[in-house]
Protein backbone atom coordinates (compact mmCIF):
# COMPACT_ATOMS: atom_id res chain seq x y z
CA UNK A 1 0.00 0.00 0.00
CA UNK A 2 1.12 3.91 -0.94
CA UNK A 3 1.16 6.32 1.17
CA UNK A 4 2.44 8.93 -0.91
CA UNK A 5 3.34 9.15 -4.57
CA UNK A 6 5.40 12.41 -5.29
CA UNK A 7 6.34 12.50 -9.47
CA UNK A 8 8.72 15.50 -11.18
CA UNK A 9 9.21 17.46 -8.07
CA UNK A 10 10.93 20.96 -8.13
CA UNK A 11 11.92 23.52 -6.10
CA UNK A 12 14.01 26.73 -6.74
CA UNK A 13 15.77 29.33 -4.57
CA UNK A 14 15.96 32.15 -7.74
CA UNK A 15 19.05 30.79 -9.66
CA UNK A 16 19.30 27.98 -7.53
CA UNK A 17 17.63 24.85 -8.83
CA UNK A 18 17.00 22.46 -5.45
CA UNK A 19 15.31 20.03 -5.97
CA UNK A 20 15.29 18.78 -9.70
CA UNK A 21 12.45 16.61 -10.93
CA UNK A 22 12.26 13.81 -8.08
CA UNK A 23 9.96 10.93 -8.34
CA UNK A 24 9.73 8.85 -5.34
CA UNK A 25 7.21 6.78 -3.56
CA UNK A 26 6.74 5.98 0.34
CA UNK A 27 5.04 2.66 1.50
CA UNK A 28 3.36 0.98 4.28
CA UNK A 29 5.43 -0.33 7.09
CA UNK A 30 8.76 0.69 5.70
CA UNK A 31 11.86 2.61 7.00
CA UNK A 32 13.34 4.48 4.08
CA UNK A 33 16.37 6.09 4.49
CA UNK A 34 17.53 9.45 2.39
CA UNK A 35 21.00 9.52 2.40
CA UNK A 36 23.32 12.10 0.11
CA UNK A 37 25.76 15.17 0.70
CA UNK A 38 24.58 18.29 2.73
CA UNK A 39 23.25 20.46 0.20
CA UNK A 40 21.77 17.82 -2.11
CA UNK A 41 18.17 18.28 -1.65
CA UNK A 42 16.87 16.07 1.27
CA UNK A 43 15.60 17.97 3.56
CA UNK A 44 13.85 20.60 1.10
CA UNK A 45 12.47 17.11 -0.36
CA UNK A 46 10.96 15.98 2.40
CA UNK A 47 9.97 19.70 3.37
CA UNK A 48 8.00 19.54 0.22
CA UNK A 49 6.51 16.02 0.84
CA UNK A 50 5.42 17.06 4.45
CA UNK A 51 4.17 20.65 2.83
CA UNK A 52 6.25 22.60 4.50
CA UNK A 53 7.45 24.25 1.71
CA UNK A 54 5.69 24.98 -1.71
CA UNK A 55 6.73 23.36 -4.97
CA UNK A 56 7.46 24.89 -7.99
CA UNK A 57 6.74 21.56 -10.44
CA UNK A 58 5.76 18.53 -10.08
CA UNK A 59 2.71 16.40 -8.03
CA UNK A 60 2.40 14.69 -4.77
CA UNK A 61 -0.82 12.29 -4.43
CA UNK A 62 -1.50 11.61 -0.84
CA UNK A 63 -3.27 8.38 -0.17
CA UNK A 64 -3.22 8.01 3.47
CA UNK A 65 -6.84 9.51 4.29
CA UNK A 66 -6.55 12.55 6.83
CA UNK A 67 -2.85 12.97 5.61
CA UNK A 68 -1.92 15.91 7.74
CA UNK A 69 -3.34 14.81 10.66
CA UNK A 70 -1.50 10.92 10.54
CA UNK A 71 2.46 12.00 10.21
CA UNK A 72 4.33 13.13 12.53
CA UNK A 73 7.46 15.48 11.55
CA UNK A 74 10.85 15.99 13.90
CA UNK A 75 12.90 18.57 12.20
CA UNK A 76 17.00 19.06 12.55
CA UNK A 77 16.47 22.26 15.57
CA UNK A 78 13.52 20.57 17.78
CA UNK A 79 11.23 23.08 19.70
CA UNK A 80 10.16 23.05 22.97
CA UNK A 81 8.01 25.05 24.79
CA UNK A 82 10.09 26.98 27.79
CA UNK A 83 9.55 26.13 31.49
CA UNK A 84 7.33 23.34 30.58
CA UNK A 85 8.09 19.77 31.44
CA UNK A 86 8.68 16.75 29.22
CA UNK A 87 4.93 15.33 30.57
CA UNK A 88 3.83 19.09 29.95
CA UNK A 89 5.41 19.65 26.31
CA UNK A 90 3.67 16.26 25.26
CA UNK A 91 0.30 17.09 26.81
CA UNK A 92 0.30 20.48 24.98
CA UNK A 93 1.48 19.11 21.56
CA UNK A 94 -1.28 16.37 21.82
CA UNK A 95 -3.74 19.00 22.35
CA UNK A 96 -2.80 20.92 19.23
CA UNK A 97 -3.88 17.34 17.48
CA UNK A 98 -6.87 17.71 19.60
CA UNK A 99 -6.11 14.96 21.55
CA UNK A 100 -6.48 14.71 25.10
CA UNK A 101 -3.51 12.68 26.33
CA UNK A 102 -4.53 10.17 29.11
CA UNK A 103 -2.04 9.37 31.62
CA UNK A 104 -1.95 6.23 30.56
CA UNK A 105 -1.07 7.04 27.17
CA UNK A 106 1.50 9.59 28.78
CA UNK A 107 2.96 6.85 30.73
CA UNK A 108 3.38 4.30 27.78
CA UNK A 109 5.17 6.67 25.25
CA UNK A 110 7.28 7.83 28.56
CA UNK A 111 8.13 4.55 28.67
CA UNK A 112 9.06 3.55 24.93
CA UNK A 113 11.35 6.51 24.73
CA UNK A 114 13.40 5.96 27.68
CA UNK A 115 11.84 9.64 29.34
CA UNK A 116 10.08 8.12 32.44
CA UNK A 117 12.68 9.33 34.96
CA UNK A 118 12.43 12.74 33.10
CA UNK A 119 8.95 13.34 33.02
CA UNK A 120 8.98 16.49 35.21
CA UNK A 121 12.37 17.74 34.12
CA UNK A 122 11.97 21.01 31.80
CA UNK A 123 12.60 19.57 28.68
CA UNK A 124 15.39 22.69 27.90
CA UNK A 125 17.75 21.46 30.60
CA UNK A 126 17.84 17.68 29.02
CA UNK A 127 20.95 16.01 27.54
CA UNK A 128 21.15 16.03 23.53
CA UNK A 129 20.28 12.39 23.97
CA UNK A 130 16.54 12.98 25.82
CA UNK A 131 15.79 16.07 23.64
CA UNK A 132 16.20 13.84 20.24
CA UNK A 133 14.30 11.14 21.95
CA UNK A 134 11.48 13.74 23.27
CA UNK A 135 10.76 15.08 19.96
CA UNK A 136 10.38 11.87 18.40
CA UNK A 137 7.94 11.19 21.47
CA UNK A 138 6.21 14.30 19.92
CA UNK A 139 6.04 13.11 16.66
CA UNK A 140 4.47 9.73 18.19
CA UNK A 141 1.81 11.59 20.53
CA UNK A 142 -0.93 11.20 18.38
CA UNK A 143 -0.29 8.36 16.92
CA UNK A 144 0.47 8.61 13.66
CA UNK A 145 1.04 6.44 10.82
CA UNK A 146 3.83 8.03 8.84
CA UNK A 147 6.66 9.74 10.69
CA UNK A 148 9.67 12.04 8.76
CA UNK A 149 13.12 12.02 10.91
CA UNK A 150 15.45 14.73 9.83
CA UNK A 151 18.64 13.38 11.03
CA UNK A 152 17.42 12.28 14.26
CA UNK A 153 20.71 11.13 15.31
CA UNK A 154 23.26 14.22 14.15
CA UNK A 155 25.48 14.84 17.10
CA UNK A 156 25.17 12.25 19.13
CA UNK A 157 27.37 9.75 21.31
CA UNK A 158 27.58 6.61 20.15
CA UNK A 159 24.90 5.20 23.00
CA UNK A 160 22.07 7.46 22.41
CA UNK A 161 22.55 7.10 18.49
CA UNK A 162 21.80 3.42 19.16
CA UNK A 163 19.05 4.37 21.70
CA UNK A 164 17.10 6.31 18.79
CA UNK A 165 18.05 3.80 16.02
CA UNK A 166 16.26 1.42 18.47
CA UNK A 167 13.38 3.42 18.82
CA UNK A 168 13.25 3.80 14.99
CA UNK A 169 12.61 -0.12 14.51
CA UNK A 170 10.41 -0.34 17.59
CA UNK A 171 8.11 1.90 16.15
CA UNK A 172 8.61 0.73 12.98
CA UNK A 173 7.53 -2.82 14.67
CA UNK A 174 4.59 -1.17 15.94
CA UNK A 175 3.28 -0.85 11.91
CA UNK A 176 4.39 2.93 11.49
CA UNK A 177 6.53 4.08 8.41
CA UNK A 178 9.29 5.92 9.11
CA UNK A 179 10.90 7.81 6.26
CA UNK A 180 14.46 9.16 8.21
CA UNK A 181 17.71 11.52 6.79
CA UNK A 182 21.27 10.37 8.09
CA UNK A 183 24.55 10.62 7.13
CA UNK A 184 26.02 7.55 9.49
CA UNK A 185 26.03 4.88 6.66
CA UNK A 186 25.91 2.20 9.36
CA UNK A 187 23.15 3.27 10.86
CA UNK A 188 21.55 3.33 7.10
CA UNK A 189 22.53 -0.44 6.42
CA UNK A 190 21.49 -0.83 9.97
CA UNK A 191 18.05 0.07 10.17
CA UNK A 192 16.63 0.95 6.48
CA UNK A 193 14.12 -1.31 4.41
CA UNK A 194 14.72 0.85 1.32
CA UNK A 195 17.50 3.80 0.39
CA UNK A 196 16.98 6.94 -1.89
CA UNK A 197 20.21 8.55 -2.92
CA UNK A 198 20.25 12.23 -3.59
CA UNK A 199 22.36 14.10 -4.97
CA UNK A 200 22.59 17.50 -7.02
CA UNK A 201 18.54 17.51 -6.41
CA UNK A 202 18.04 14.15 -8.22
CA UNK A 203 17.77 10.70 -6.98
CA UNK A 204 20.78 9.11 -8.40
CA UNK A 205 20.06 5.32 -7.03
CA UNK A 206 17.39 3.79 -4.93
CA UNK A 207 16.79 0.54 -3.43
CA UNK A 208 17.17 -2.02 -0.45
CA UNK A 209 20.93 -1.91 0.73
CA UNK A 210 22.21 -5.00 0.68
CA UNK A 211 20.96 -5.33 -3.08
CA UNK A 212 22.68 -2.21 -3.86
CA UNK A 213 25.67 -2.82 -2.49
CA UNK A 214 26.17 -6.06 -4.57
CA UNK A 215 24.88 -4.46 -8.00
CA UNK A 216 27.66 -1.68 -6.84
CA UNK A 217 30.17 -4.51 -6.19
CA UNK A 218 31.07 -2.90 -3.16
CA UNK A 219 31.26 -4.32 0.71
CA UNK A 220 28.97 -1.31 2.18
CA UNK A 221 27.16 1.91 2.07
CA UNK A 222 29.89 3.69 2.99
CA UNK A 223 31.81 2.57 0.24
CA UNK A 224 28.68 2.94 -2.16
CA UNK A 225 28.53 6.42 -0.72
CA UNK A 226 31.99 7.41 -1.80
CA UNK A 227 31.88 5.90 -5.14
CA UNK A 228 28.61 7.71 -6.54
CA UNK A 229 30.03 11.02 -5.29
CA UNK A 230 33.11 10.44 -6.66
CA UNK A 231 31.36 9.66 -9.99
CA UNK A 232 28.76 12.03 -9.35
CA UNK A 233 30.67 15.03 -7.70
CA UNK A 234 29.15 17.65 -5.01
CA UNK A 235 27.08 21.00 -6.11
CA UNK A 236 27.56 23.62 -3.61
Amino acid sequence: MLYLQATNLEKKYGNRHIVKGIDLEIKDNEILGVIGPNGAGKSTCLELLIGLKERDGGTIQYFLEDFKENIGVQLQASSFFPGLSVSENLKLFGAFYKRNVNKYELNDILLKCRLTESANTEASKLSGGQQKRLAIAITLIHQPKLIFLDEPTAALDPISRKEIQALIRQVNNEGRTVVFTSHDMEEVGHIADRIIFINKGKIICEGEPKILIAEHEVTNLESLYIKLVSKEGVEC
